[in-house]
């Protein structure tokens, strides 16, 4: 082997290696533990708890598949709640049609979720979660309408609807 091909094999390797660096800790999923909520279980009990779905989202900060949640199609008045705690998050009244796939909103209830610096993609973005479980929601972007600005992309299996 020719010795000039070495370094240019190292380089690629570690060009490589740290290209997959931010996929490789998306795809990890993290824990909504970190921090001690009112509302916390074991993981066994969380699991007893969520349906798969819900637990991948909400403890392993996961993601739905676009446009896969019935909540996405939801037009009645009432509010999302947490679907680990119930703990309201959203009223019918900030939903929004934003066309990318998963329910989304302009504007949280009051003390509903809290939010965290997620840089699981390599770049920051604003984690949404639960302000009682800790559970993982979605993310929050400066893209959305009036009178906020805000797009809180949520997870439909993050959450449940209330009927008003």
């Amino acid at each position: 082997m020719p010795e000039k091909s070495l370094p240019r094999r190292r380089f690629l390797a570690w060009l490589g290696a740290s290209a997959a660096m931010p996929v490789m800790a998306a795809c990890g999923g993290g824990s909504a533990e970190a921090k001690d909520y009112p509302v916390h279980y074991s993981e066994a009990e969380w699991r007893k708890r969520l349906t798969p779905e819900q637990f991948y989202i909400l403890r392993e900060e996961g993601t739905e598949r676009p446009y896969s949640s019935p909540l996405l199609k939801e037009k009645r008045k009432g509010t999302f709640v947490c679907a680990a705690d119930g703990n309201p998050l959203f009223s019918s009244a900030t939903k929004y049609e934003s066309g990318t796939g998963w329910p989304s909103f302009w504007k949280p209830l009051s003390g509903g979720i809290g939010t965290s610096t997620d840089y699981k993609l390599g770049y920051p973005r604003t984690e949404v979660h639960c302000s009682r479980c800790g559970g993982h929601l979605g993310h929050v972007f400066n893209d959305g309408p009036r009178p906020t600005g805000k797009r809180y992309c949520m997870n439909g299996d993050a959450m449940l609807f209330e009927l008003a």
